[in-house]
């Protein structure tokens, strides 16, 4: 990906006492579909606002293109938003709801008629332009608030928690437009979620924050199988998340078992936290694994089995395709590559940490 577009700069704010960003430095790529996720209250939602020209940061810098945008009104920055309530226009058809930013710039009705039918086509609704909001369903409804959006042709697309609103299915689809319309557009996506999956599914990259913090920035792929901590193992997916001890490198601990493992440079008898993932966990006949259970629940998920297995006093979580009935003898083996060490924090304070490429 090519140049940096936009870049946050030591942010901070506070609500009162509360600070909700502290110190956050973040930098998106032109033409990145970048996700801010995490829980709620995290500052997600006050950093896309910041983006957008909403909120003023107590301290730091935006800069758009190289210039120094934080005090420019929301208007005179070169990007759109689309929040979780659509607020269409009731009184106006869906064609005056998709023009009412071009008209407000003062554009003749022969560029604004085209505009309007190219940014419904992009949204598969056309023929749309004489139909009023509350004749449209809630996915519908979404479409054009994303059209009036992008008829404006703008370089970033902020998309706020835009599809919380939506059914499961409805989501799915969604998601799928909205690739192919950056895809199509070219333009930068700045994404707010609290919804692990949906932040996998579309993001080239997802940057998690806890408690206005950044704890990890990176590829879906590499948060969902390579977590810098805790938080981040337990917030992206399922995990079995345990205390376990560094015996030494390429060999851990965990419930007082020894297992082969990948990572090194921990030190030897050091506490760590070690993430092992649902699927990645082997379940063999007894006394063929490095520790034995018995199976406690089973439940049928569709693609997989998800079940709870008590070994050595915990309940891990499996997610395999054979199914192992409730009440079985089992063995669970993990190979080497797919436990995950991480440092532990020393102190509550270090569990949020900033992260700063």
């Amino acid at each position: 990906m090519s140049n940096r577009l936009i870049d946050l700069k030591h942010i901070s704010k506070s609500y009162g006492s509360a600070k909700v960003l502290d110190d956050m430095s973040l930098y998106i790529r032109e033409n990145e579909f970048l996700t801010l996720l995490g829980p709620s209250g995290c500052g997600k939602t006050t950093t896309l606002r910041i983006i957008g020209g909403f909120e003023t940061p107590d301290e730091g810098q935006v800069f758009f293109d190289g210039k120094d945008i934080t005090s420019l009104p929301p208007n005179k920055r070169q990007l759109n938003t689309v929040f979780q309530k659509y607020a269409l226009f009731t009184h106006m058809s869906i064609a005056e709801n998709i023009a009412f930013g071009l008209k407000i710039k003062g554009k003749s009705r022969s560029y604004i008629d085209d505009r309007v039918k190219y940014a419904l086509k992009l949204v598969n609704l056309d023929g749309y332009e004489k139909r009023m909001p509350d004749s449209l369903s809630g996915g519908q409804q979404q479409r054009v608030a994303i059209a009036r959006a992008i008829v404006n042709e703008p370089r970033v697309l902020l998309l706020d928690e835009p599809l919380g609103a939506l059914d499961l299915k409805l989501r799915q689809d969604m998601q799928y437009e909205l690739i192919r319309l950056k895809n199509e557009l070219g333009i930068t996506f700045i994404y707010v979620t609290h919804d692990q999956e949906e932040a996998l599914t579309m993001s080239d990259t997802i940057v998690v924050m806890n408690q206005g913090y950044i704890q990890q920035i990176g590829t879906p792929e590499s948060i969902y199988n390579e977590p810098e901590n805790a938080f981040v193992a337990d917030f992206i997916g399922d995990s079995n998340i345990f205390d376990a001890v560094m015996v030494r490198d390429r060999l851990v601990s965990i419930l007082g078992v020894n297992f082969a493992c990948v990572d090194e440079g921990f030190g030897a008898n050091r506490p760590v936290d070690a993430v092992i993932r649902p699927e990645d966990v082997i379940l063999d006949e007894p006394g063929k694994g490095s520790l034995d259970g018995i199976v406690t629940h089973l439940i049928f998920k569709g693609v997989h089995y998800e079940m709870e297995v008590t070994a050595n006093g915990f309940e891990w979580l499996v997610h395999s395709t054979g199914m192992f009935p409730v009440g079985t003898p089992v063995s669970i083996r993990v190979d080497p590559f797919n436990i995950q060490i991480m440092h532990k924090p020393e102190s509550e304070d270090e569990e949020a940490v900033t992260a700063d490429e």
